[in-house]
Order: structure tokens, then sequence, then C-alpha cells
């Protein structure tokens, strides 16, 4: 029942808001507040779950049938590690829709329904039990981000929405053709031929790529970050850019385990270009917005090494640094897209400094957040970074020697960035008018974040050991499935329902 309340939950908030509206005007602050406790309860409701949930099984739990239609059965469920992703995605929701809070005054209505939409979509991606279904929710998102874009981005925001829009996933049909079921259950246990896993490893790992995004196809991610508003670049770097390590959990480790050991080298090698070729580029961008675009990029291609290692540490890795790139990245763009942006209109660096002296506050929160994400010791970004880095130096020690080059280039950019923004001098006298420092729903919603990063980084516990199972037993199936192959033998999985 969880599952499915978390579904329903944002749907009755639209028709709650499409109902009233008529009668409270399409501007009112009461639009934010429903939508707010909203996304609120949602959040309670998934506490609730990770509760409950088991962490001593590797068994989907809270599994029920939603609808069934003819043979076809629509089931709904989560696991140790779609747990996390929903977690994630109920406590970023609310802190995307409070950035926007004051800034956005035209058609309150569209946006928050468009927020309440994307929550429905995003945690469907992680609940869904069928690979079918979670294609469609996984391209179903991009209407909604684009709509978000294309109504409240800034100057060039209908052409952003394109390039977003562009991006689709292939191979579910071909899976489909050749196993005759969409069903996880089905699929975690089916053995297919090598070249049947190629090819559908090279669809699969297309659209991966672009979600996660890797060098060459991330034309988007700067064009969908600098122009979208601030809740959608919060959106985007926090939840939908976690879409692709999710689907390398879901589809290629479990069910094409010989590819993704066939193709684990080009894979490194893409994703040590990626961090390095993004974290050069952060180096030399004066946007300040672009700059923690560039470093969700380098992130991104750290996470992805790790969930390609083959081993728990690096597979544990990528899924804990996801989650503090969720936070550090969510507080980063509130505090030079939604702070700085919104008190000085500009996002060029060079434009900024010493504001230190007007906004003590602002700079103590900003210097954790950017030690956060420099992967600096006592933040989760840490915990998961090195463990990432761990898993990728254990599976190929040069690219993962290359990758390990983004511990310096990361806190280069960003701690460049600070000193830039932060100290630097007198105050710029660009800006003649008195600038305040946080109001007290910034303050909430940076210390929030903080919170979260600091505690989980002095105490990642919780996370690992509810990691740990699930990820071992991943692990275990994805060694037996290669094995059976060579041994063109059938795979019966001995570790309940998959």
């Amino acid at each position: 029942m969880l599952p499915l309340l978390l579904l329903l939950i944002p749907l009755v908030g639209i028709f709650i808001i499409s109902t009233r509206i008529i009668y409270i005007g399409s501007n009112s602050n009461e639009v934010n507040y429903i939508a707010l406790i909203t996304l609120v309860v949602n959040l309670l409701v998934s506490l609730v779950m990770w509760i409950l949930f088991d962490f001593s099984s590797n068994q989907f739990q809270f599994v029920q049938e939603c609808y069934e239609f003819n043979e076809y059965s629509v089931y709904l469920g989560v696991d140790g590690l779609s747990i996390y992703f929903v977690l994630l995605t109920t406590i970023i929701m609310p802190i995307a829709l409070l950035s926007n809070w004051s800034s956005i005054i035209e058609n309150q209505k569209s946006f928050v329904i468009i927020i309440l939409l994307l929550e429905t979509l995003l945690l469907a991606v992680f609940l869904v039990l069928d690979i079918f279904l979670f294609y469609i929710f996984f391209e179903s998102i991009l209407p909604p981000l684009f709509l978000l874009m294309g109504l409240f981005g800034s100057t060039n925001k209908t052409r952003a929405s394109f390039y977003l829009f562009l991006y689709t996933l292939l191979s579910v049909l071909t899976l489909y053709s050749e196993t005759g079921s969409t069903d996880y259950a089905v699929l975690f246990k089916v053995c297919l031929s090598p070249e049947i896993q190629v090819f559908l490893f090279v669809g699969i790992f297309i659209a991966i790529a672009v979600k996660t995004p890797l060098y060459f196809v991330n034309i988007w991610l700067l064009k969908a970050h600098v122009e979208s508003p601030l809740s959608g670049s919060i959106i985007l770097a926090a939840v939908v850019l976690k879409l692709s390590v999710y689907a390398i959990f879901r589809l290629l480790l479990p069910i094409l385990p010989d590819a993704s050991l066939e193709f684990a080298p080009i894979v490194y090698t893409l994703s040590a270009i990626t961090v390095i070729y993004a974290s050069l580029s952060t180096l030399r961008t004066i946007d300040i917005k672009e700059l923690i675009a560039y470093s969700s990029v380098s992130h991104a291609g750290i996470y992805l090494m790790g969930a390609f290692s083959n081993t728990v540490n690096g597979i544990e890795g990528a899924i804990v640094l996801g989650l503090g790139h969720g936070f550090v990245s969510s507080g980063l763009f509130i505090c030079v897209g939604g702070v700085l942006y919104d008190r000085t209109h500009t996002r060029l660096i060079t434009y900024y400094r010493g504001f230190v002296q007007i906004m003590p506050l602002f700079s103590l929160l900003f210097f954790i957040l950017c030690l956060g994400n420099s992967g600096v010791p006592l933040t989760l970004n840490f915990v998961g970074e090195f463990l990432s880095l761990y898993g990728a130096f254990e599976r190929l020690p040069i690219l993962g020697a290359l990758a390990c080059s983004s511990i310096v280039f990361s806190a280069a950019f960003t701690i460049f960035m600070y000193n830039r923004i932060v100290f630097g001098g007198n105050l710029s006298p660009f800006f003649s008018v008195a600038i305040p420092d946080l109001n007290k729903r910034e303050f909430v919603l940076l210390s929030t974040l903080v919170a979260f990063t600091i505690l989980f980084g002095i105490f990642p516990s919780p996370i690992l050991n509810g990691l740990h199972y699930s990820v071992s037993t991943l692990i275990y199936n994805y060694s037996e499935s290669s094995v059976a192959l060579l041994l063109s033998l059938p795979v019966f999985s001995t570790s309940g329902l998959r």
C-alpha cells in the first residue's frame, strides 16, 4: 500500500490545486502551501517505508499488484537499492519547491503542478518492477522538465528545452522479444546469449550515457542547467542524473552481466575522460551556475566507474556518492542560482568578491557545501568518492588512477570559486545597494542540506549497512549469471524474488 500511496499523494495534490484554483486565483500563495503540504506528506510516507523496511532481506518488499489488464499486471515495490533513491526524491522535491517559493509569481498553478507531476514520475521509476514501465516513466520525465524550462527558464529557455527532449532509451522491445517478459523477477533469472547481450548493452548504455552524462553527449546538460529555473536545476542534478546509475543496477548488471564485464574498460575510459574534461572545463568557467553543472558531470563520471567496478566498495560508493551529490549540488545551486543571482542578477564570477563582509552566514554555509563538493573528510561526498575510486582502482588501476585526479581538480575549481566570491578583496563596486544575508527560508534549506551532508559523512553506517546485503546479492547474482552462461547452464537464483 505504501508504494501506491507515494504515487497517489502528489496526484491528489494536483487534483486539489486544479479544483481550488477556480476560487482562489491562478497566482495565490495558497497554491504553494497546498503543494508543500503534499510533498511533506509524501516525505513522511517514504520515511515510514524506510523504517519498516527489512534490510536483512534481498527481496522486493511492500510488493503490491496495482492493476491487471488481461495477463499483464502492474507491480510496485522497493528493495535495498531503490529505497534510498525514493528517499532522495522525496527529500529533494520539497526543497526544489521552496527554492522558487517567492521568485516565481506568474503561473504558480502550472509551476506547482509540474513539480508534483515530476515527483510522481520520478518515484514511479524507482517503484515499478517491470522494465517496460521503467522505460515509460524513465522517458516520461522529459516532457515536464521540458515545460518547466520552457515556461519558467531564463533567456534561452526554449532552445535549451529541446536539447533535453531529443534523447530516448533503446532496446526494451528487443529484450521483450527475446525473453517474452518485462518483469524484473523473470528477467533477473534469464540467461541471454553474449551476442544479444552486446546488442542490448549498446542500446541501453547510450541512453544511460546521455542521462549521466558522459563526454560527447553532455551538450544538453549545460543548456538545461543554466537556462532552467532554480527548482529545475536542483531536480536535474539531485535526482534526474541519478536515474542513470539506478538503470545500471536494474538493467545492465543483473540482466546483461557478460556484456557489462566486456564493456567495463570502455566505460572506464569514457568515465576517466569525462572526469578530466569536465574538471578542466570547470576551471576555466566564469559562469557560476555553469561551473556547478560541470562539477556534476565530473562527479557523475566517478560514480559511474564505481557502479561498474563489480566490487562491494565500488557499488556502495556509487550509491553513496549519488546521494551526497544530490544534497551538495542542491545546496550549491541554491547558493549561486538562488541567493546570489536573486540579489545581483548576474552569474559571472567577475562581478563577485568580498561577500563575507555583508553575508557572513551565507559564506559559512556556502563554505561547508564547497568542502562537500571537494570531497573533504567528514562529508558524505568523501565517503562515496573514496569508495567509488577505491573500487575503480581495484578493477582497472591505470584508469582508476586517472579518475583520482578529480580529488585535486574538484578542490581546485571549488575553492577557487569560493575564494573569488566570498573573499578576493573589498566588495565589488558594481553592487551599490545593500545586499541582505540569508532569510529564514534560505537558511532552513541550506542548513537542512548541510546537516544531511555532515551527519551522514560522520556516521554513514545507516546507509552503508542498509546497502551491504543488497549490493552483495547483486554481485553474487552478477557473477552467478556469468559462470552459468560459460557453462551453458540455465540460471536459477537462490536468493528469493528478484
